[in-house]
């Protein structure tokens, strides 16, 4: 049994037709974003301050792990809820619950219901997101979202450098409870502002829930993040206990395929996989997301022991490649907008990342830093040109009964992607490390150095770890390389397809 046929998205006409007005939701769904998005900028700068008090660093990891966990398993199914119910409720919803977890995550009273907190608060955040990317696809026509999915860009990277800023500003002069406090003013600004604004449209089918496929995706997904980051939680990504959660997580995968089959709304229908172009922008956003998000914090781990900078002046560098998305993002999205193709970024943004991962691997100690800033900013360029496509495209595929599910499903590939992107990356470090650093006379366990121990080495020692370290990196960046090649291979099969304008505009 399957569900009423729907129109493609493009034939509705936009969910506000006022321009001005349009633009004042639009306004109010990049506020949410932020609010989402900065949160774990700023967990992550007052983290070790959290630990200060609370004291259980061994669960310092599932502070952050539990919130990647908890709203990646959500994402489809905020994305069919949207579907089913119509946007508005759906994003108010995720707001709420986002805003009343951020509220107990600043009472917590220890780490164990700070982490419970964090999962509340995931069950908002994932909402948010996939529901902004859909009420998108509802207020502009495909070309047009190109140019305003730019400018969502623009926001996620102003998140990432305001977050560790205002993180440590905040929790030094009102504590770190204040960083999630912070939240409670936006939150209730957001509703405020979506509840008067956004209108509201009634989707044209009878509401069914499928319980049984929500879980059982939930199940796959966790299953996919927990082995991920299974080799801090039992040692390898191939212990017995790491074996046993990927074949749960198949048999989950099996047991939601075969429900997925048979239901009348099912969470992510798989008529959407028999265009073939929607399984190809699964696959590039998976890749994506473990190059463009995955390899952040390694690149940063890279700066501070190969060339021996200090972590402020890691960070400045990350200019560069903020700068790189912005550039490469905002261009991208003005060309897609004016020509409707968005093949040939997809490729220039993967083609683009197997050049700066491969010169990346050849970057040894003594490298200038001007040439680093280079490399970073070529980088940051192929992230930015080809980071909107998998959205706009998924979106163009399905029809208007689809776009959350479709959208749900290309976001959840993304934070998979970063997911396994990091365990692929950690790995290698390890290993590489492990293998290439086991005889330094006089400097004990390398992985155990501090970038403050590291400076404070005789500069012969500091030459050798950085040595080490870029011998193990070598092998990193030739990985993400490699993940890059298997995006381009994806891209080069996309159909040519053109994005419709819209209506007002073919009428001309």
């Amino acid at each position: 049994m399957s569900p009423i046929k729907t129109p493609p998205a493009a034939d509705l006409p936009p969910l506000v037709e006022n321009p001005r007005l349009r633009l004042v939701v639009f306004l109010f769904l990049m506020t949410a974003m932020f609010m989402a998005t900065l949160d774990n900028q700023i967990v992550a700068t007052a983290l070790p301050t959290i630990v200060g008090e609370f004291g259980q660093l061994e669960r310092f990891g599932w502070v952050g792990s539990a919130y990647l966990l908890a709203s990646s398993a959500v994402m489809p199914i905020y994305g069919k809820l949207g579907d089913l119910f119509g946007r508005k409720p759906v994003i108010m919803a995720a707001v709420l619950i986002f805003t009343l977890g951020s509220l107990v995550c600043g009472l917590a009273v220890s780490m164990d219901t700070l982490i419970a907190a964090r999962v509340l608060q995931a069950l908002g955040g994932g909402g948010i997101m996939v529901s902004i990317f859909s009420i998108n696809a509802d207020l502009f026509a495909p070309r047009e979202r190109a140019r305003y999915q730019s400018y969502s860009s623009l926001v996620l990277m102003a998140s990432g450098a305001v977050g560790p800023v205002l993180g440590g500003t905040l929790s030094d002069l009102f504590g770190w409870r204040s960083i999630f406090l912070v939240n409670l003013p936006i939150g209730i600004l957001v509703l405020a502002g979506l509840a008067v604004m956004l209108p509201y449209r009634r989707p044209q089918r009878r509401p069914k829930i499928d319980y049984a496929g929500a879980a059982l995706l939930a199940a796959t997904i966790s299953s996919v993040v927990v082995w991920a980051d299974s080799a801090q939680l039992f040692g390898s990504l191939v212990a017995p206990e790491s074996l046993a959660i990927v074949a749960a997580g198949v048999l989950c995968l099996i047991g939601f395929i075969l429900v997925e089959r048979r239901v009348y709304e099912p969470v992510v229908p798989l008529s959407l996989f028999s265009n073939p172009t929607f399984s190809l922008l699964l696959i590039i956003s998976l890749c994506s997301g473990a190059v463009g998000i995955g390899s952040v914090n390694y690149v940063a781990l890279f700066l501070q022991t190969t060339t021996g900078l200090s972590p402020s002046m890691a960070g400045l560098l990350f200019i560069a490649t903020t700068g790189g998305i912005a550039l490469g993002s905002l261009s991208a999205g003005r060309m897609i907008s004016i020509t409707g193709r968005y093949k040939i970024f997809s490729i220039a943004s993967m083609t683009t990342g197997i050049v700066a991962m491969g010169i990346f691997s050849l970057v040894g100690v003594g490298t200038p830093v001007p040439m680093i800033a280079a490399i970073m900013l070529l980088h940051g360029v192929g992230i930015g040109i080809g980071q909107q496509v998998p959205v706009i495209g998924v979106q163009n595929t399905a029809g208007a009964g689809d776009v959350g599910a479709a959208t749900g499903a290309v976001t959840l590939t993304r934070m998979g992607g970063a997911s396994i992107g990091i365990s692929i990356y950690g790995a290698v470090v390890a290993s590489g490390v492990a293998r290439l650093g086991a005889a330094i006379p006089g400097v004990g366990p390398i992985d155990e150095l501090t970038p403050k121990a590291l400076s404070a080495l005789p500069p012969d020692l500091q030459v050798q770890v950085g040595e080490t370290y870029a011998g193990a990196f070598h092998s990193m960046f030739l990985a993400a390389a490699v993940i890059c090649l298997v995006g381009l291979s994806a891209a080069l099969f996309l159909k040519n397809v053109r994005l419709p304008m819209a209506k007002a505009a073919q009428s001309h």
